[in-house]
């Protein structure tokens, strides 16, 4: 029963590896050059910074799935951090159908995928409470 923790979290950490490489591609996937062009000089940064920032966040929960998943099943600490992540995953799905509805099957597949990611992390928490 010990392991079956570990596993949605290296799924999740696989999941959040490739959201860091998406978000890596969104200058050239969403043609960022002219786009953010548009935008006032202070908007353009930010949309830039908050990608980079997002890129980080998604390498340090990936990081943290991997190399450290018995931390974050066996200590108060861990749990408060698994707690934090699929909350903040579970926002993120809310905010996806908040923006964007629920019109499209790209809309779909990510509400699908940050409601995954909130349950990956938070299942653990069920088995081991």
């Amino acid at each position: 029963m010990e392991t079956f923790g570990h596993y949605p979290l290296y799924l999740a950490g696989v999941l959040n590896l490739g959201l860091f490489v998406f978000h890596a591609f969104f200058w050239r996937l969403f043609r960022w050059n002219g786009e953010l062009a548009k935008l006032s000089s202070l908007n353009r940064n930010v949309m830039q910074i908050m990608n980079l920032c997002l890129m980080a966040l998604f390498a340090v929960l990936a990081y943290l799935s991997f190399v450290h998943a018995p931390a974050l099943l066996s200590s108060s600490l861990g749990h408060a951090l698994l707690v934090g992540f699929a909350v903040f995953w579970l926002l993120r799905a809310v905010e996806q159908v908040w923006f964007f509805g629920l019109k499209t099957p790209v809309s779909v597949f990510f509400t699908y995928l940050f409601s995954i990611m909130a349950a990956l992390y938070a299942a653990p928490l069920a088995v081991f409470a």
